[in-house]
């Protein structure tokens, strides 16, 4: 009899072959771009490269979402969504300047996303800037994200 563990991680295995996620010989390292490594990043859309790098941060593997992100950037430098996720996968890395940095890119590109406040201010939190942190959640609800609306009700100055 399987136990459940072993049954998640044959699931696992099969959903990385399935969405393509084992890269073929000569394919970017994880945390680079195909663009930067001179490899094929035309051969993704920008949003299937979105996709890997949502899929992968959903397991916490942030330097590989990181690499996906910038794949999908390097595609579409106009995807807000690629900027904003990158921009949160360093914040969970701890790289905070770097967080600020893609974070900031994504807002000129959506400047009422509401979610894009309320994600700086979450890596505001992490990098120990409660100020700027409540500053963003004030904005972002004031946008209408609820977790933001959440979290200052739950932390009332």
């Amino acid at each position: 009899m399987m136990t459940r563990a072993y049954d998640f991680r044959w699931f696992a295995i099969g959903l990385a072959l399935l969405m393509g996620l084992v890269m073929p010989p000569g394919a970017p390292a994880a945390g680079k771009s195909a663009a930067a490594s001179g490899g094929p990043a035309q051969s993704r859309s920008a949003e299937e490269w979105f996709r890997k790098g949502a899929l992968v941060s959903t397991y916490g593997n942030y330097p590989a979402a990181v690499g996906y992100f910038a794949n999908a950037i390097a595609l579409d430098p106009g995807h807000s969504g690629a900027w904003f996720s990158q921009g949160v996968a360093y914040g969970q890395m701890g790289r905070y300047a770097q967080a600020l940095e893609s974070i900031q890119r994504a807002m000129r590109l959506e400047p009422a996303n509401g979610l894009f406040f309320y994600g700086r201010g979450r890596v505001h939190l992490l990098a120990g800037d409660r100020n700027a942190a409540v500053q963003d959640f004030k904005r972002a609800a004031d946008l209408g994200d609820e977790d933001a609306l959440a979290y200052l009700k739950r932390n009332p100055q």
